[in-house]
């Protein structure tokens, strides 16, 4: 037995309120409505538009220079011992000294007191001055000074026990104690040690004498007695010294033509010129530096910075690539005037005449893109070619025709591409320098078009 039962589901009409719940927006809806159709349309204008980039213009010279580790050589000897003893040192380690004065003094036994000679108030004075003047200039990263200070201090008050003992009859080569003092041989600055670079000069050095791993430096301060013969001292004669520094062919060339260069030594950001030449030994290329002075700044330093002062052009630094060339015309400047009601620069446009009557002028204001040699430059889109300019003040007339590029770049500090006229100093492959403060140019900090191929003047970028 079958039946047919059908499921009947209830009827409802589907009222107006029904279509309003479904349709009625919140605010967060709209505003999410909004942003949606905002992103839409950034993406749309993203894949449409002309991508470009911007570069800031900065002051500074082409390229840094460069950076070099020079040799230095001067004339030095060696100086030896005439007797055996104890060493005890009176000279300042790099200072100078003269042929009279003590540098060392040599006994049997290791002197605690140079002397018990009475100083006068005079000799007091002065190493008073002494203590004050190294007190005040003293810093605490060059400690080893205080040493060098010892030495120098002692060495004066044992000077002036010696002239007051030398004014009563005593032998000035002999101080208390038995000591046996040792001026100096000539005059010079003292080093109390010794590298084997004595006998090196600019004609016989080689590649190996470059090599910093390779060097060593012997101190001859010794707390053990000392041989006859020994070396005690080392003394610089002159002021005339020399940096060797190493060049590959491409540093040789550029610096082929100089006679003479700026050199700023790192240690102390100290400048001085020299005297420049080129070495070629063994097939390798050598700069030789020479000096007349301050070889007292750096006496002892055998290797020592030295910074190469060539790129010495400084200005505004843009690439090459931002370069673009733009006709304009050239009108004498002469017939350049004021008008409007700012005072703004342009020229008198001689306008139609009809019969009988007199041509007219009129002024018209013009955006000075440069102006050198009594010559301006004027954009092509101010004057119709073939147009007239009538010159202030008289009946002489020019006629617009003649035109001369310009190089400049694009500069879009208000948002749209606008031509400025540049002066280059100095360029190489990717960069060049150009003139700052120059009128309708460039200034620090402005933004100009990185690739000038991208853009056209007065495209509207942002």
């Amino acid at each position: 037995m079958s039946s047919n039962k059908q499921i009947k589901f209830p009827s409802r009409k589907i009222a107006w309120q029904d279509f309003k719940r479904i349709f009625t927006l919140n605010i967060g809806t709209i505003l999410f409505g909004i942003l949606f159709i905002y992103m839409l349309i950034s993406i749309v204008l993203y894949f449409t538009s002309v991508h470009f980039t911007s570069y800031q213009v900065v002051a500074g010279p082409l390229s840094k220079n460069e950076i070099y580790t020079g040799l230095a050589l001067y004339k030095q000897q060696v100086v030896t011992a005439d007797a055996g003893g104890y060493l005890n040192y009176y000279a300042r380690e790099g200072g100078k000294i003269s042929a009279s004065a003590i540098v060392y003094s040599l006994g049997e036994q290791q002197m605690e007191q140079v002397s018990n000679q009475p100083l006068s108030e005079e000799d007091l004075s002065m190493i008073r001055a002494q203590m004050s003047a190294f007190s005040y200039g003293f810093q605490s990263n060059n400690f080893n000074s205080t040493y060098n200070f010892k030495y120098e201090l002692g060495g004066s008050i044992l000077q002036y026990s010696m002239d007051g003992s030398t004014a009563d009859g005593q032998s000035p080569s002999v101080a208390m104690g038995g000591q046996i003092l040792v001026r100096a041989k000539s005059n010079g600055m003292i080093l109390y040690s010794r590298d084997g670079y004595e006998e090196v000069t600019v004609d016989n050095f080689t590649e190996a004498s470059l090599d910093q791993k390779a060097y060593h430096k012997e101190s001859l301060k010794k707390k053990e007695p000392i041989q006859a013969g020994e070396a005690v001292y080392t003394l610089v004669t002159g002021e005339t010294w020399n940096l060797i520094i190493p060049l590959s062919d491409k540093q040789a060339s550029s610096l082929t033509d100089r006679s003479y260069i700026k050199v700023r030594f790192i240690k102390d950001n100290i400048s001085q010129n020299g005297d420049f030449s080129i070495i070629e030994r063994d097939g390798k290329k050598y700069g030789n530096i020479e000096f007349g002075s301050g070889l007292i700044r750096y006496v002892g330093e055998r290797f020592i910075d030295i910074e190469l002062v060539t790129n010495v052009e400084s200005g505004l630094k843009i690439p090459l690539t931002s370069i673009v060339n733009k006709d304009f015309y050239t009108i004498p400047s002469e017939y350049k005037t004021v008008g409007g009601s700012n005072g703004e620069a342009g020229f008198l446009l001689e306008t139609g005449k009809k019969k009988g009557e007199k041509a007219g002028t009129e002024f018209v204001s013009t955006t000075l893109y440069g102006e050198e040699e009594n010559i301006c430059y004027v954009d092509t889109s101010a004057f119709s070619k073939g147009s007239i300019l009538r010159k202030p003040d008289s009946n002489d007339r020019y006629v617009v025709e003649d035109t001369k590029a310009l190089e400049g770049v694009y500069c879009i500090n208000k948002g749209y591409a606008v031509f400025r006229f540049i002066n280059i100093l100095e360029q190489n492959e990717e960069f060049c320098i150009v003139a700052k403060g120059t009128e309708y140019g460039l200034a620090q900090y402005d933004h100009i078009i990185l690739d000038a191929s991208q853009v056209k003047e007065e495209d509207i970028l942002y």
